[in-house]
Formats: structure tokens, sequence, C-alpha cells
């Protein structure tokens, strides 16, 4: 089962389920689908729609908006609404790949780094490309980035 008929099915038993806010984030998340797959066909891509790697990076990306919208409102005092950010960021991540641990994601970088013949900061891209292609949706390529730069710069 793909991840689209996942997030189908989870859709459809929140319907019947009548659980309003669970509804309304995915509701959200297969309307930025559903706009990923009409830009692809824009581009001249698969007409099936995109893939489950392009769906989990769209799910990673809603997540890190929702956090970044969270602390925001944590920091205007509104409360209320960075719950509800929250409550969405746990609804997503129920159709994310489990997180890695630091030891786990330095093993990879360091896998990574020995797969692709990586040998001075010039390499980082090739490096990073690798993770991405093997653990999308797995680790905070925001916060890899700097740990592949000092993994290089050694």
């Amino acid at each position: 089962m793909t991840l689209r008929d996942d997030l189908n099915a989870s859709l459809k038993q929140a319907m019947r389920d009548r659980a309003a806010e669970r509804l309304s984030t995915l509701r959200l998340i297969s309307a930025a689908i559903k706009d990923r797959d009409i830009a692809a066909r824009g581009a001249g891509e698969d007409a099936s729609g995109v893939d489950d790697a392009e769906i989990l990076s769209i799910l990673a990306k809603m997540v890190k908006q929702r956090q970044e919208s969270a602390r925001t409102y944590e920091e205007g005092g509104r409360l209320d609404l960075a719950e509800r950010e929250m409550n969405e960021i746990t609804v997503i991540e129920e159709f994310l790949p489990k997180q890695l641990s630091d030891g786990e994601v330095a093993k990879a970088i360091e896998a990574a780094v020995s797969e692709v013949g990586a040998e001075s900061i010039r390499d980082m891209g090739k490096v990073m490309g690798a993770l991405k292609a093997k653990f999308t949706g797995q680790m905070d390529f925001g916060k890899v980035g700097p740990m592949v730069k000092d993994q290089l710069s050694k």
C-alpha cells in the first residue's frame, strides 16, 4: 500500500469518526499533494502523480512550517493557536517514517561520505544528495548539513 493510499484511507476514516481536527489536517495534506501533482503535470512529468519520496518531502516541509508557526504563536502569547499547530504536527508525523537518533544520523553520514568517496568540503553536495535519496523524512537536513560539514573538514 502506497503512502497516498494510506492517506486516503485515513481521510475516509476521519470522516466516519467525525474527527474534525484530524480531518482538517488530512485535507490540508491531500491538497498539498494535489498541488504538487498539478505542478508535475504542468512540467510534463508522469501523469500518475508524485511518488512516495515526493510525498514524504511534502510532509516534512509541512511539519517544519508548523513548528515555525507554533514557535511564533508561543512567542506572541497565542497558546491556543500554538496547540493547534502541534496537533497538526502529530497527525502529519503519523505518515512520516521514524526519525533517526543522533547516533544513527552520524553513522548514516559516515556511510554516505565513504559511499560517494567524499574527501573535502567541495563534495558536500554529493553527500547530502546521497543522504536525501536514502533518508528522506527520517532526518532534519537543516541539522544534518553542519554535521556533514564537520565530518568533511576533519
